[in-house]
């Protein structure tokens, strides 16, 4: 096969080798800057871990002249209590997937009542969302446990608690399902309705599924928010949950600092492990979407 040379006297095939050899030299490039800034965010965290053990080390020192005084704590306290506040774990974890399901489903129908041609459904569901963000989550969930008694409805704190984070978060999940079912290019509905579909049919085979994929990265954040504020069921006193179980036993023994410590340290670490299935679910889902395409 013969290879047809260029004016400057080269041939087509050098040309493209030449073309390969930048590519690569760029790709090599920008591996070397992806390499170097991912050490620096390594060496960034241990250097800020080592600070962070350093303030709360104990360490009475004088450095330059300048007095330096660290937090020092009862590791005593904090290995006798640790697996007492580490049951509260589960309960929290509990509460909130019942919350964002509860919220789920809300969303799901608040969603729809916003988009409604109906004036009574799209009345009730601006109403709800407007109500509902309108008013704190804490008097919310007081009103659960603390209000409905008077009308005779006696909820114990759990079921408050599920209820004020799931009637809260749906509120707030309305507006995220809302968009996402707008996303759907009307396009998919006028075929749909060309091969016979029905409103409901298209709505439950053709946007809402793709919709719920458009919400999961939201969806998963307001999940995560979620676990962080079931530490507001705790003021009911009757759940015990994470927080709750670290302030009895921190107040009990004078040691809140310690016990607190304890709890924000495993909300850290629940939160890292729910952020880290997060990230796998949405990269699964742009997996699929790409193939699909």
């Amino acid at each position: 096969m013969s290879i047809t040379a260029d004016p400057s006297g080269h041939s087509g095939q050098t040309e493209t080798d030449r073309l390969r050899n930048q590519a690569e030299q760029l790709a090599q490039r920008r591996r070397r800057r992806e390499r170097r800034f991912n050490i620096g965010v390594r060496i960034s965290y241990i250097v800020l871990f080592l600070l962070l053990a350093f303030l709360f080390s104990g360490i009475n020192t004088t450095i330059l002249g300048i007095p330096i005084r660290t937090i020092r704590l009862d590791w005593g306290f904090i290995r006798t209590y640790t697996p007492f506040i580490i049951r509260g774990v589960w309960l929290t974890i509990v509460l909130a997937v019942l919350a964002i399901s509860l919220s789920i489903v809300l969303a799901i129908f608040g969603a729809l009542g916003r988009l409604s041609k109906s004036p009574p459904a799209y009345a009730l569901a601006t109403f709800y969302v407007s109500l509902i963000r309108g008013t704190p989550l804490l008097l919310q969930l007081f009103f659960f446990f603390l209000a409905l008694p008077q009308l005779g409805i006696v909820l114990t704190g759990m079921t408050a608690g599920v209820l004020a984070l799931g009637i809260n978060y749906g509120a707030y999940n309305t507006e995220i399902v809302r968009a996402g079912i707008q996303s759907v290019g009307v396009g998919q509905r006028e075929a749909a309705l060309a091969i016979g579909m029905t409103n409901s049919q298209i709505m439950r085979r053709v946007v809402l599924p793709q919709a719920l994929k458009l919400t999961i990265p939201p969806l998963g954040n307001q999940f995560i928010a979620m676990l962080k504020d079931t530490s507001l069921v705790a003021t009911t006193g009757f759940v015990w949950e994470l927080l709750w179980r670290a302030q009895k036993v921190g107040r009990a023994n004078f040691r809140s600092l310690e016990a607190l410590l304890v709890a924000a340290v495993f909300y850290w670490i629940i939160t890292i492990i729910f952020s880290a299935v997060q990230d796998r679910i949405e990269a699964r889902v742009a997996r699929g979407e790409r193939t699909l395409s």
